[in-house]
């Protein structure tokens, strides 16, 4: 049986009173799917209030774009934009985590995107966000991620003529060869 829209609309007051964040993310939520689709997000959650969704790098840069100049939605500011590594995920190994904020609504979204490690290229958002040439600079450094497009993609902490990504899950964590540690205080 269908809800009316009067007992929708009861239920979104009964959960604003509860939780306003969860209305918030319901509204923004519609509102991506009505501008870009239900496919074009899967893998949504919403952890600790903040709405989480993951989409492709094919449409990464439109997403970003549309919301950036959106009227009702004014996601302006890009607060955080980071590499992520999970060898465990066969294809899918590398990925960008993007937090966007929309200063006029006070509203938070953050979106994933995963590809594999063998073809590390994302379109740059320095042409959308000017506070994304450092972040796609440092995700260069320490993850290997190619922006396509992007201005003066060098490194920027790291040594130029370093030739790996030291935040890339390739390497042991500890040393195995060392002999100045003894076991006995770490629980081993």
């Amino acid at each position: 049986m269908a809800e009316s829209n009067e007992e929708s609309t009861v239920a979104q007051t009964a959960v604003a009173e509860t939780d306003p964040n969860k209305l918030t993310n319901a509204r923004v939520l519609t509102t991506l799917h009505q501008l870009f689709g239900e496919d074009a997000f899967t893998d949504v959650d919403e952890p600790y209030g903040l709405l989480t969704a993951t989409t492709t790098r094919e449409r990464i840069h439109e997403i970003i774009q549309t919301l950036h100049g959106e009227p009702t939605m004014q996601f302006n500011f890009l607060t955080t934009m980071c590499g992520i590594h999970y060898p465990e995920q066969e294809d899918q190994e590398l990925g960008m985590i993007y937090h966007l904020h929309s200063l006029v609504h006070n509203v938070r979204l953050r979106l994933k995107i995963f590809f594999p490690i063998t073809d590390p290229a994302v379109p740059t958002l320095s042409d959308i966000h000017a506070t994304a040439n450092w972040m796609e600079r440092e995700a260069f450094d320490f993850f290997g991620i190619i922006f396509t497009g992007h201005p003066n993609l060098i490194r920027i902490l790291n040594v130029e003529d370093m030739d790996y990504h030291p935040m890339r899950r390739e390497y042991p964590l500890e040393d195995g060869t060392r002999e100045d540690k003894t076991d006995l205080f770490f629980g081993r």
